[in-house]
């Protein structure tokens, strides 16, 4: 079989487990080139390419979603609550992007992608992505009480030396880097995972986290080009996530199929 094929074998295929037997609790994971996520992004951009009205559609409507959320934060708290949700948006924003795995999904199967099929297909995982929200809003949740008491152990005021508020803003940057690097691990292939095949939460999460640990450098590298892409989704005022949003959703699709050998569970339904 060639590696087309195979790809195509992964991502939409039927599985190859047979009925009678106990699916492994954790899918097997492959070994990464260190520049492999400049692949994926060939790959997204490729897709993109491929289906340009459909990317530039869901683009604009995450967006008008930032925009929305952003001038309501504005409005409610200022710059606390703006910069709480933009950090919040590392946890939730994984979770939009199951209609682009669609676009990618369909594109690697032959078909034309259309926006009636990635409703359906983003309606398939519906109760998993339910329970995986969840998951994510208690993180988020835990993280902002986290980030809440700082203040009390760490206090900081206008006469506070240097020293103190750099001492402040390092054990804010630690707790919230150590929530959002929780959070992508158990997030960044257990999502398309959902999507594509019949999985329960846990493997997928499981499955997720241990390609992570496998394979930290490339990861590493991949959690950096992700930040640098968000932090010009932001300094453009949030245009450029009309574009960005999506190219970097199909990306980690093509991440998902380089990681993840998936065969084993059964594939959801085909969106002809």
């Amino acid at each position: 079989m060639s590696k087309n094929n195979s790809d195509i074998h992964r991502a939409g295929g039927s599985g190859s487990g047979e009925d009678n037997e106990p699916l492994p609790f954790v899918a097997p994971c492959n070994e990464l080139a260190l520049n492999a996520p400049l692949k994926w992004l060939r790959g997204g951009w490729e897709d993109y390419k491929k289906a340009p009205g459909l990317s530039l559609a869901w683009g604009l409507f995450f967006w008008l979603l930032s925009s929305v959320i952003a001038f309501a934060s504005w409005k409610l708290g200022g710059w606390v609550l703006l910069l709480s949700m933009l950090s919040g948006f590392i946890f939730v924003a994984p979770l939009s992007a199951f209609a682009l795995y669609s676009v990618s999904r369909q594109l690697c199967l032959g078909n034309k992608p259309t926006l009636k099929q990635t409703l359906i297909a983003a309606r398939e995982p519906f109760s998993n992505a339910l329970v995986f929200a969840i998951i994510l809003l208690l993180i988020f949740l835990l993280w902002a009480r986290a980030g809440s008491m700082i203040p009390v152990f760490f206090p900081s005021n206008s006469d506070a030396k240097l020293l103190d508020f750099l001492i402040f803003l390092g054990i804010g940057s630690l707790v919230g880097s150590l929530f959002a690097t929780f959070t992508f691990s158990a997030s960044v292939f257990a999502l398309p995972f959902i999507a594509n095949r019949h999985v329960d939460p846990v493997t997928a999460v499981v499955s997720s986290i241990n390609a992570v640990l496998r394979n930290r450098w490339t990861m590493l590298v991949w959690a950096l080009l992700l930040a640098f892409f968000t932090a010009i989704g932001i300094l453009t005022g949030l245009l450029g996530f009309i574009f960005i949003i999506p190219w970097l959703g199909y990306a980690t699709w093509h991440g998902y199929r380089d990681a993840l050998n998936v065969t084993q569970w059964p594939s959801l339904p085909r969106m002809e």
